[in-house]
């Protein structure tokens, strides 16, 4: 009993770190957009970062698995513009 407790914790927090590092993601695209960066080259840039950090941190094969993850999850549509999160 005290395991799920402590699971529902863990995820509440890694789901609140999840929402800052996204709030502090839309204030880096809207301070490049800002500067008049496209939006193409933004997302090309924050793509190379995060490949590089993720194979640094889980190595290749991880990265991997990681990209057929949100393989999958583009294409049930959770990325979708028309989505609207709850």
């Amino acid at each position: 009993m005290m395991q799920t407790g402590r699971n529902e914790i863990d995820d509440m927090i890694v789901h609140e770190k999840m929402q800052v590092a996204l709030e502090y993601q839309n204030e880096a695209w809207a301070d490049g957009m800002a500067d008049g960066i496209e939006p193409e080259i933004i997302a090309d840039a924050a793509f190379a970062l995060a490949m590089r950090e993720t194979i640094r941190i889980h190595g290749e094969m991880g990265a991997e698995a990681m990209l057929e993850t949100l393989r999958e999850r583009m294409l049930a549509g959770e990325f979708s513009p028309e989505r609207s999160l709850q």
